[in-house]
């Protein structure tokens, strides 16, 4: 989602992503604010506890601050790219809005559209420096982090336990495996959401991840050239991997949010077993549920291994955005936000959206077997790569993912992929 040459560091490309440093919470003020007036805010919460939590969130912020006003506004996820570009390039932007990352956020700053935050030694320590240099462009911070977003496969263990799949898969091989054995139970093996794009492109990711080595990716990163073989090889591992048959009847035109036939609903009723997402996929599907509770029995594992590829076997997807300031937003927004990853707002933020919050002090709260999972694979990665629709900027990332989705319909193939990316690239 994202855009062209860029001079980011490379873990603002989220190439060399680390855990947050430990901070605390102590002596917090509530947010420099002081000031008065009207804050407004963009996320893409659109319901269930989520949304809870910003209200509950601006509504305690208010009480410390009775002359500052927090608006919550929520946005579609499909929809916030779109409408935040045409705010910006208007000038009518949020004060407080959702930030990609990457060369998305590249390009914000390029065009003077976003703050610098102007952190305190307080709120550096709350985040961490790891995660403030994965939204930092040349030393100077321009989203505040609120979560770790490691990607993995989420899984029913019910229904690995009912199709006789004894452990998570650790290779190609073994997904293959449990592919077959959900199939024999009637049973989705995998649910995606391949209307959106962006889903369905995330296993091409992960297949690059594995076959492509961090050089390669990280030279991608900053010249937008895919001449690498392993580029083809990934999307020839999707092919592969399609033959099996492994995804829902209607994955081309099922959404991967909404409602109980989207891929996070299929998890959600058990009737799928796997599906590939980040982190905040939890969230989603606990407001899914028939008792709109979290799944009891869902489970984490890493995407496997691929059999010869260059890439580090425990290198991991993740994003690394937050929440970012619009170039007139007032300093009451920045108090907003610093407000956000205190401590006791942190362990809310993780408890609303089933998520690992970035401030160390606040993971006490990580209880759940999954997010435990995840967390340990990211402390564990040899590197981490943020989302390539984000890295590669919007002009790329888009034909990248329309092009994934051309392929697992029958109308274009890995070289197809290859070929769209670059002339994507070529226009800038």
């Amino acid at each position: 989602m994202m855009r062209r040459t860029r001079r980011v560091t490379a873990a603002a490309a989220g190439l060399c992503m680390a855990l947050a440093a430990a901070g605390c919470a102590g002596g917090d003020d509530g947010g420099a604010s002081g000031g008065q007036g009207t804050v407004t805010v963009w996320t893409n919460a659109m319901e269930g506890r989520g949304v809870v939590f910003w209200k509950d969130a601006a509504k305690a912020y208010q009480d410390l601050h009775p002359d500052v006003t927090i608006k919550i506004q929520s946005v579609q996820n499909e929809d916030l790219d779109g409408k935040l570009q045409n705010a910006l390039n208007s000038n009518s932007a949020p004060d407080i809005f959702l930030q990609r990352g990457g060369g998305k956020m590249q390009a914000m700053v390029e065009a003077g559209q976003i703050q610098a935050l102007e952190l305190t030694d307080t709120d550096r320590n709350n985040v961490g420096e790891a995660a403030l240099e994965g939204v930092s462009i040349d030393g100077k911070v321009y989203a505040m982090p609120l979560d770790t977003q490691p990607e993995g496969i989420y899984y029913s263990k019910d229904l690995f336990k009912k199709a006789g799949i004894e452990a998570p898969p650790t290779t190609i091989g073994e997904l293959k495996d449990a592919v077959t054995k959900l199939k024999a139970i009637d049973v989705a093996p995998i649910a995606v959401g391949a209307k959106d794009a962006w889903p369905a492109a995330h296993w091409y990711y992960n297949f690059a991840l594995r076959e492509c080595s961090q050089d390669t990716m990280q030279e991608a990163a900053k010249s937008l050239t895919f001449d690498d073989p392993c580029w083809t090889k990934a999307g020839d591992d999707l092919a592969d991997l399609l033959e099996s048959e492994p995804f829902q009847k209607g994955f081309l035109t099922a959404t991967s949010q909404q409602g109980a036939g989207s891929s996070a609903g299929l998890i959600a009723n058990h009737k799928a077993g796997m599906e590939l997402m980040g982190n905040w996929n939890p969230g989603v599907i606990a407001d899914l549920t028939p008792d709109k509770k979290p799944l009891p029995d869902l489970g984490w594992f890493p995407f496997p291994a691929v059999p010869g590829g260059k890439g580090d076997p425990s290198a991991i997807m993740g994003g690394a955005g937050g929440y970012s300031l619009s170039k007139n937003a007032p300093k009451e927004a920045l108090g907003f936000l610093q407000f956000v990853v205190t401590k006791e707002q942190q362990e809310a933020y993780a408890e609303a959206f089933d998520t690992i919050p970035v401030n160390k002090a606040a993971q006490g709260v990580v209880t759940e077997p999954y997010n435990i999972s995840a967390l340990e694979a990211f402390n564990k990665a040899a590197y981490s790569m943020q989302f390539l629709d984000t890295v590669y900027g919007q002009n790329v990332g888009n034909a990248m993912n329309i092009a994934v989705v051309n392929l697992l319909a029958g109308k274009g193939s890995s070289a197809d992929i290859v070929k769209d990316v670059k002339a994507a690239a070529e226009k800038g």
